[in-house]
């Protein structure tokens, strides 16, 4: 333990632990007022754009995503800013044409984005091809992604063994990634899997690692302090009022467990103290988007189950509006059928999404008896390769009279999709030709733009009148 080995902590305060905890309904009035100081801290990177917090900025909160990340670039230049980019699914909900992805991140990159965290649901590398090459033309930080899945409850079985990461880290590390994250989005990864896991990883790749895990099931803190010593090169936390439940462990125990080591973060406890201050006194406006059901901090369901707690909101959402929650042990039940039917997904946007929303209907309407757009386009080979084969008479169930064809195909969903930035373009004809705008749209055709007319409105409204 003489060498030193000084760990890169990754914080998520600004993105992932809003969205985890307050459906990412965080301002960034509120995070301006903290961003010097968060600059000051000695983070790696802050991890404060993509996921969910597009769609919701542009949906809910009124707010322009790509000047969110200019002014935090203003504010805190000293710290590398990252997003959560998936894939070929971006930041929206299914695959877009190469030319968007391209136009994205090199929009991305002019804004103040340094690192790009790619991930793909299905952990299909064909997956990154747009995005890695358009990274690397930008001369920008690639972090590529592999989401944590297991059949077990702990990692092995068939399909999810150490065998099948070492190869998809390894496809990775091919592909011209800089360094590469486990991402466990459900918090499911135990201490001594992330052991075997790091160490092996630490053999087999020349590229640092970095460790995302979720505290949902209580073994976050544990997993990250056993990667540490097993030599993980960087770890995601938030700071203590935005961690825990179903966001990130917190820095803080981390800052004194790692202090004297040769893994100390020589952090700034008492700095750290004064910026959760802040976040204490702004929790009250967002209370209510957090999950009050339980007064547990940890969700042991996730343990037993392995569904991702905002999956199960999703679903609890779904039950209500049919007036069916008393059903939803039946769909706790459904979920583990349907997704192996489907080729064993890892459970994470947009895969969570469709599993669970097919396994409610299962449930309610009769098994297959009505089938989501989106699992038959699954079935089809649009969201990519399965981590294994799917039930075929199923898939065949799910394209029948399908509109793309009745056979599946095997290609890079990228490669079967048509250019989509010339219609954005006229879409958008007389409105707006700013680049920002044609990807919000492309990306949201709907909510993207009503937002862009809103803002127009506005900002219209303040222009001083005309003196008569």
């Amino acid at each position: 333990m003489d060498e030193k080995k000084s760990i890169k902590i990754t914080d998520s305060t600004f993105r992932d632990g809003h969205q985890s905890l307050f459906a990412t309904r965080m301002t960034t009035e509120d995070m301006l007022p903290i961003a010097e100081k968060m600059d000051g801290i000695g983070f790696y990177s802050m991890e404060i754009w993509g996921g969910a917090t597009f769609d919701v900025m542009s949906r809910f909160l009124n707010e322009d995503p790509w000047e969110r990340v200019r002014v935090l670039k203003r504010k805190m230049p000293n710290t590398k800013l990252q997003m959560l980019l998936r894939g070929q699914n971006l930041v929206g909900y299914r695959h877009y044409a190469d030319d968007v992805v391209e136009a994205f991140v090199e929009k991305a990159a002019e804004v103040g984005i340094d690192i790009f965290r790619v991930f793909d649901a299905v952990n299909d590398e064909r997956n990154f091809i747009a995005a890695f090459k358009s990274i690397k033309k930008v001369g920008k930080h690639i972090q590529g992604g592999v989401s944590y899945a297991l059949t077990e409850k702990r990692m092995g079985g068939p399909i999810f063994n150490l065998a099948y990461y070492i190869d998809k880290f390894r496809k990775i590390e091919d592909m011209g990634a800089d360094s590469v994250v486990i991402k466990d989005m459900a918090g499911i990864i135990s201490p001594y899997d992330v052991v075997d896991l790091v160490s092996v990883l630490k053999q087999k790749l020349a590229i640092p690692i970095h460790l995302h895990t979720h505290y949902t099931s209580g073994m976050a803190s544990m997993a990250c302090l056993k990667a540490i010593e097993a030599g993980v090169d960087g770890i995601d936390t938030c700071l203590a009022p935005f961690a825990l439940r179903s966001s990130h462990p917190a820095i803080e125990p981390f800052v004194v467990t790692l202090r004297d080591t040769p893994y100390d973060t020589h952090f700034d406890l008492e700095k750290i103290a004064e910026i959760d201050e802040y976040l204490e006194s702004i929790i009250p406006k967002y209370l209510s988007f957090a999950d009050t059901t339980k007064f547990s901090v940890i969700d042991i369901g996730v343990l037993m189950h392995q569904i991702p707690g905002g999956m199960i909101s999703n679903l609890v959402s779904q039950l209500k509006q049919a007036k069916a929650l008393h059903r939803i042990k039946e769909v706790y039940e459904e979920i583990p059928r349907t997704r192996k039917e489907m080729g064993y997904p890892p459970l994470v946007t947009p895969t969570s999404q469709i599993v669970g929303v097919q396994a409610v209907i299962n449930v309610l309407a009769g098994r297959y008896k009505i089938i989501s757009k989106e699992v038959k386009d699954y079935f089809f080979g649009l969201y990519g390769r399965p981590s294994t084969a799917v039930d075929k008479e199923i898939q065949k169930l799910a394209l029948k009279g399908y509109e793309r064809g009745d056979q599946p195909i095997d290609a890079r969903p990228g490669d079967v999709l048509e250019p989509e930035l010339p219609k954005a373009r006229e879409a958008l004809k007389g409105i707006s030709d700013r680049m920002e705008d044609i990807l919000i749209y492309a990306l949201y055709p709907i909510t993207g733009l009503e937002f862009i007319k809103k803002r127009q409105e506005a900002e219209k409204a303040a222009q001083p009148t005309p003196l008569q």
